[in-house]
């Protein structure tokens, strides 16, 4: 049944505007859409919600404040351009917020403050204190030690990382297009703009795949990941055009305009989500038909007689992908062995570990407190 979301109920939002809405075609920044979606965030703030921004743009604030007359090409130039652009994209913000009584905090994060588990707490904890201050946390990857957003543009995942971070109710993200199309609007006159996705299929995938060119760096795929993050973690998304006029206030009155993604009713709790989302995968552990039907069927730990053969090399306690014979992914979760003692205990029996290290050790590969089924 399709639902659409009810303001009253919404208090934490996470907005994520893209660089095609923020910079014209010069890669200089667009201040007039700018000042409109703060003018709109700054309405909500009024109202006592809390707004959470992740914003791309460092690299067309760089280029403006440079006076460069071409785009960054190589990695090197859009990480040198992106550190000077990123203090001059937050004056702007400040000085835009400031005007409606606002005060806004720059926060800088890597893949690797999500990955430790940690760093990922005292990233939670920091963000929701500034929103017990009053604060407008902005966010963005940080560049300078960076590669993967600016090469990748994977914003959109941060944003939802950030949206499970700090327990979301809606991830709001801003292009330059109007949702996700059928096709290429541009070149199939009969591509038409989805509503309603309850569920990532295999279709969907394929709409995003169709349309990816028509946007910057990871396209509409990427905003398809971000959904499957956020609503496995039961927050709704929506993907919108922020050049429409009033765009932020008519979806939290209620209109469906764009793409609204609805979340599950039934959704991972957060040290889950850690697991399944913020980290990324050490390796690769295949197991048998068995041992899948243990994990899916029953919700079993994986032993280590199920398990055929691993690739990569990981530590205890690191995430790694779990595969069925089919070499699909069915399951992430933590391990209790590194590579170098799984290596010599898979396939074995849980009682012949003692043996075999010369240890006591867990009698679970994985624990099904630290897995996460796909």
């Amino acid at each position: 049944m399709q639902r659409s979301i009810k303001s009253e109920y919404i208090k934490k939002i996470v907005i994520k505007v893209g660089t095609r809405l923020l910079t014209y075609k010069t890669g200089k920044l667009n201040l007039g859409i700018i000042e409109k979606l703060v003018r709109q965030m700054a309405d909500l703030k009024n109202q006592g919600k809390d707004v959470i921004l992740v914003s791309s743009g460092a690299v067309g604030a760089g280029i403006g404040r440079l006076g460069l007359k071409r785009k960054p090409v190589s990695i090197q130039e859009k990480q040198a351009v992106a550190a000077v652009g990123q203090g001059q994209l937050i004056q702007i913000y400040e000085k835009l917020f400031s005007e409606y009584g606002h005060i806004v905090a720059q926060v800088l994060l890597t893949r690797e403050d999500l990955d430790n588990r940690k760093r990922y707490i005292n990233s939670r904890n920091t963000l929701l204190h500034l929103l017990k201050f009053g604060a407008i946390p902005i966010i963005n990857e940080n560049d300078t030690i960076s590669t993967d957003e600016i090469e990748f543009g994977d914003n959109d995942r941060l944003s939802a990382l950030v949206a499970t971070l700090i327990d979301a109710d809606l991830l709001l993200i801003l292009t330059d297009i109007d949702g996700l199309y059928t096709a290429n609007p541009r070149h199939d006159p009969e591509a038409s703009c989805i509503p309603f996705v309850e569920e990532i299929t295999a279709e969907i995938k394929n709409f995003a795949g169709k349309t990816e060119e028509m946007l910057a760096k990871g396209g509409m795929i990427t905003k398809i990941e971000a959904a499957e993050i956020v609503m496995a973690s039961g927050i709704d998304m929506f993907i919108a055009n922020g050049r429409q006029e009033n765009i932020i206030k008519r979806i939290l009155e209620g209109e469906i305009t764009g793409t609204f993604f609805c979340s599950k009713q039934s959704h991972l709790r957060s040290r889950k989500r850690w697991i399944a989302f913020a980290q990324k995968s050490k390796g690769a552990i295949y197991i048998d038909h068995g041992a899948e039907l243990a994990l899916k069927g029953e919700g079993k730990s994986l032993l280590p007689a199920g398990i055929i053969k691993f690739k990569g090399t990981f530590l205890r306690g690191e995430m790694v992908s779990v595969y069925n014979p089919r070499g699909e992914e069915i399951a992430r979760g933590l391990v209790n062995y590194s590579a170098e003692e799984l290596h010599r205990i898979t396939g074995c029996k849980s009682d012949e570990i003692k043996n075999i290290l010369g240890y006591t050790g867990h009698k679970e590969v994985i624990h099904r407190d630290n897995l996460v089924l796909c």
